[in-house]
């Protein structure tokens, strides 16, 4: 049964725990500037979130290698791939096209000692990770990298439909080649089920009436532009409401249907539930998460992997960037990173029951998340 929308179904971390999660904070912390849009980005069109902390959590050393689950803008594959030289291997997954490519022409440009490393950029999602690599003759990994963010020059272009600081499609699609978008969504959903959608992954409490606003004004029209859901969403608030907000009120509404779209709950789901069949001995994972959704999910896997004794957390709460980093890079406010190193013999010995382990643990969590 569908839950009910405007309505808390799952008990989020205690308000005084130290790694308790305020999603206004998350989300206004990615959208710093005015309408979401980012209020820096380096000469790259982004800037990677706690360069060092990822490095010395991730710990690359020469010959290891290395899986980058989101490469993104390469922002911190230019960062890792020294320290595997020489003999290394660097693995980037994206699904972005624009950004595989202009990753590819980074690496191929870095500096001549990561020449002595093998890069392989791919263009999948992370959620194939095991395909992925078994397509390139690997086995398992030393480490792997997830930032669950995504490059500011996505969000930037108005083409994605991912910001509403600018006129644009209601695309938001990170890969262009997945079915549906969100103006689909928008507009093929009953009432009922978009309300869900936009509680479930925005954890927004106006959910009910932004729904109702949205399917009164698609009976005239599609609703087919940013700036058209925009301006539903901040009349179904109301003028009281929205002015009380620390952000936009359409905020929460967008990154729902971002979620949606590109199916991103699911996926970190699916690369969680692999991670014993990836790490190698003694391996690393670190992920970075941008929202308390994402954040809960790497909270109680890798709390269940060192409870088994499966894996090591190196991060009993979560690492945050300091003042600085958050200064010059406010996007880098929500980043949460964790990290997690595989027991010995433990990564070898996991792999054969992974499978049952994901169908215990991921079923638990979806429940507690939807």
């Amino acid at each position: 049964m569908a839950s009910k929308p405007d309505e808390p179904t799952d008990s989020p971390d205690s308000p005084d725990s130290p790694d308790s999660t305020d999603p206004d904070d998350d989300l206004a912390s990615q959208a710093p500037g005015p309408l979401g849009l980012p209020s820096s980005t380096g000469p790259t069109g982004h800037v990677a979130v706690l360069p060092a902390e990822v490095l010395e959590y991730l710990a690359p050393k020469p010959g290891g290698v290395i899986l980058d689950c989101t490469l993104g803008r390469a922002g911190h594959a230019k960062l890792i791939t020294p320290h595997l030289a020489p003999g290394g291997r660097y693995v980037g997954l994206d699904v972005d096209p624009l950004n595989l490519d202009f990753a590819r022409e980074a690496l191929a440009g870095a500096p001549a000692r990561v020449d002595a490393v093998q890069v392989d950029v791919v263009r999948s999602n992370f959620a194939a990770a095991r395909s992925a690599l078994d397509a390139l003759g690997i086995g398992r990994v030393d480490g792997l990298l997830a930032d669950l963010g995504f490059a500011s020059n996505q969000m930037t272009d108005p083409a994605r439909g991912l910001s509403f600081a600018a006129e644009g499609p209601l695309d938001m699609r990170l890969d262009p080649d997945l079915g549906q978008t969100a103006a689909d969504l928008l507009n093929r959903l009953p009432e009922r089920e978009l309300a869900d959608v936009i509680y479930r992954y925005g954890e927004e409490p106006m959910s009910r009436k932004i729904a109702r606003k949205v399917v009164e004004a698609r009976r005239t029209s599609p609703i087919l532009k940013t700036s058209e859901l925009a301006q539903l969403v901040r009349e179904a608030y109301g003028g009281g409401r929205a002015a009380q907000s620390r952000m936009d009120p359409a905020t929460r509404t967008f990154m729902a249907l971002r979620i949606a779209v590109n199916e991103e709950l699911g996926a970190l789901e699916r690369l969680l539930s692999e991670l014993p069949g990836l790490m190698g001995e003694g391996g690393r994972a670190v992920i970075i998460s941008f929202h308390s959704l994402e954040d809960r999910l790497v909270k109680h896997a890798f709390a269940g992997l060192h409870r088994d004794g499966v894996a090591r957390r190196l991060t009993p709460k979560p690492v945050v960037a300091g003042d600085d980093e958050r200064r010059d890079n406010p996007r880098s406010r929500s980043a949460k990173l964790r990290a997690i190193e595989w027991n010995g013999s433990a990564a070898r010995d996991s792999a054969t029951d992974s499978a049952s382990y994901a169908g215990k643990n991921w079923t638990r969590q979806r429940d507690s998340t939807t």
